[in-house]
């Protein structure tokens, strides 16, 4: 069984969060706590496998949180479930280890998709005792592995920070530079992912006229995130 920790300020989320858990096949729900304090605590009591983690929390941050486990050593593997749509938490959460993070709000379905990739996932690594770079890539990208492969040049790290950019910009959208200047990437280096995107379906672009000189190209999610 895979022991699950939910952390989550907002109590009727965290009741959501533990009963798709405790119904996931293969999964056992061990503790539910709202706060970062209390998630260090459970997490040294329970020793989870996985802690499903909220970003914004009364106390400290889960990106706090998972800080301070990832000095401590622990192992515990992390999917952050969050609101926080911002770039900087997504490059934090990247170099905390994380498995996956899922923008609020979303379908249950999302989480329990999420869920399945992460058992599946332990069965991959559990099942292998030496592995070559194609298994090596496949474990490292995740669900991203079920996907076509990735022409060269485009890392699935920046994809993933550059769609993030794009769905937290909602219908407004970024042009190339504005994306560039979220992601920490050289305009140039961002217009080839936007339209990466834009090729794969991910993303669309439209021309924004100005007064004068060349239209705008101006980049949007195709399915952009709902608001809150």
């Amino acid at each position: 069984m895979i022991r699950v920790l939910v952390v989550d300020d907002d109590f009727m989320v965290a009741r959501l969060h533990s009963s798709v858990v405790a119904k996931q096949p293969g999964f056992e729900l061990v503790a539910v706590v709202n706060n970062g304090t209390a998630a260090l605590a459970a997490a040294q009591s329970h020793r989870p496998d996985l802690i499903l983690l909220d970003v914004y929390l009364p106390d400290i941050t889960g990106l706090e949180v998972l800080g301070r486990l990832r000095a401590q050593g622990h192992p515990v593997d992390v999917i952050v479930i969050s609101a926080a749509r911002d770039v900087q938490s997504l490059r934090t959460a990247m170099r905390g280890g994380v498995f996956q993070y899922l923008v609020k709000p979303f379908a249950i379905g999302d989480l329990r998709d999420r869920l399945e990739e992460y058992a599946a996932h332990r069965r991959r690594v559990g099942s292998i005792d030496e592995v070559g770079q194609a298994e090596a890539d496949q474990l490292f990208r995740g669900s991203a592995a079920r996907a076509a492969p990735l022409p060269k040049g485009i890392s699935a790290t920046t994809v993933a920070l550059v769609t993030t950019a794009l769905r937290a910009a909602g219908d407004e959208g970024l042009s190339a530079t504005e994306c560039g200047e979220q992601a920490g990437l050289s305009r140039s280096s961002a217009r080839r992912y936007l339209e990466h995107l834009v090729e794969v379906g991910e993303a669309e672009v439209r021309h924004r006229y100005g007064s004068a000189g060349r239209p705008e190209r101006r980049y949007r999610a195709t399915q952009p995130t709902p608001q809150p």
